[in-house]
């Protein structure tokens, strides 16, 4: 089963981590998460249950076309191709030219893993 690692991190701590990975202080583990969202917030709302339902969708029909996804979700074309855009770009989904220039939306994944940080403890101060 293909899984894809999702995780939530500041915009700070996304550019420190690329940083270390880039200068090689840090190497990524396989299981590190693949894409990143700055808040729990942002996941839930690409992720609603409609959203969910359209990767499930995509996934199992393999559209060849975004009118294909249309027709099989019954949503419209112009909200669908909104909404796949944002997914694409926060690397849910893939958009490539399919026949005649059409765009093909593909899931690569089966499942997705959220890694959700509790916080950071906060920091004790030393008694006077």
């Amino acid at each position: 089963m293909t899984t894809l690692n999702v995780g939530i991190a500041s915009y700070a701590e996304m550019k420190a981590r690329t940083l270390a990975i880039a200068r090689g202080k840090l190497k990524p583990s396989p299981r590190d998460p693949k894409v990143w969202f700055t808040s729990a917030e942002s996941f839930a709302k690409i992720l609603s249950e409609g959203n969910r339902a359209l990767l499930a969708l995509i996934a199992e029909r393999n559209p060849d076309s975004l009118d294909a996804l249309a027709r099989a979700s019954g949503r419209e074309k112009s909200n669908l191709s909104r909404t796949l855009k944002r997914m694409a770009a926060c690397g849910l989904i893939t958009l490539k030219r399919g026949p005649r220039g059409r765009l093909v939306p593909k899931v690569g994944f089966e499942r997705i893993v959220l890694q959700l940080p509790l916080g950071k403890a906060p920091r004790r101060r030393a008694a006077a």
